[in-house]
């Protein structure tokens, strides 16, 4: 497939200056921001980001990645989507400026970004995030339970029986929209680091509880590296297939400055570099070299 044809690539991307509709807080430190972007709206899918920076300035110089946390609509039609939802971290220059800005302000965005998240069918969808790693997932749940379709062509996905998510923080001032997730129907397990909420301990001891003897989960994780290639291991261990979604900072987005690489495996039982901005973020999660 060639440049002109791949719709997750950068040449298929739109560049827009948008306004700010609304910016919330979630939990500590962690905001939402709703950006008033139809053309995106319309064509993004779960899994896929945006390059945001902030206009009129060089200081910071670079946009930064943000995966897609839903669409929305503020009009009188709810299946006219003509917004887009990021959940950010405030942990930088950026972000934190970001976190300051109110509605009607406007904001330079390119995208959608990235390959997004595959359509195999399963019985179980289980999706494991560490941190900020639940941002991918709102979108994916909700197009796996049949409550709405992504994409222009809308994307054919089968639905799983059941979808869960396994959601680990460091303490519960951090857990930023469960009830999102639980307003889905999406059953949710919390760990912490520090027990103030769900199971104390680590995310992967939750998913290994949550898997128990099945053999029927698709896993898709995204989060702090270590976390996620301990679910790779679990996921391979039990002959489960798993994608994830890497957080890797990038610097174009759109593959031109090769920052953002990874290993991944190749056909010959090898490796290579892959760009996450282009050929993922989401990758098969067996084929990271972690």
């Amino acid at each position: 497939m060639t440049s002109s044809e791949a719709r997750y690539f950068a040449d298929r991307a739109c560049y827009r200056r948008v306004e700010i509709v609304e910016n919330v807080e979630l939990a500590r430190d962690t905001y939402r921001v709703r950006l008033a972007c139809p053309l995106i709206a319309r064509d993004i899918v779960p899994g896929q980001f945006l390059m945001i920076r902030l206009p009129d300035t060089d200081d910071p110089l670079l946009g930064r990645p943000l995966a897609l946390y839903d669409t929305a609509s503020v009009g009188s039609d709810p299946r006219s989507l003509d917004c887009v939802d990021v959940v950010y971290l405030t942990v930088g220059k950026m972000t934190n400026r970001l976190a300051r800005m109110t509605t009607g302000q406007p904001l330079e965005v390119w995208g959608p970004l990235g390959n997004g998240f595959g359509v195999q069918a399963c019985e179980h969808l289980v999706m494991v995030a560490g941190g900020i790693g639940q941002t991918p997932f709102l979108a994916l749940a909700r197009e796996r339970l049949g409550l709405r379709s992504y994409g222009e062509p809308p994307r054919d996905v089968p639905l799983p029986r059941k979808v869960t998510l396994c959601y680990g923080v460091r303490n519960r001032a951090y857990l930023a929209g469960v009830a999102d997730f639980e307003a889905l129907g999406v059953e949710v397990h919390i760990s912490t680091d520090d027990g103030s909420a769900g199971q104390r301990g680590l995310v992967t001891r939750t998913l290994e509880t949550v898997l128990g003897s099945s053999a029927e989960a698709h896993l898709v994780c995204c989060g702090p590296e270590p976390m996620m290639a301990a679910v790779a291991k679990i996921a391979q261990d039990r002959g489960i297939s798993c994608e994830a979604s890497l957080e890797t900072p990038m610097a174009c987005g759109i593959g031109i400055c090769f920052s953002c690489v990874a290993r991944v495996r190749d056909r010959q039982d090898g490796w290579d570099y892959r760009r996450t901005c282009v050929e993922g973020p989401v990758f098969d999660a067996h084929e990271i070299v972690w």
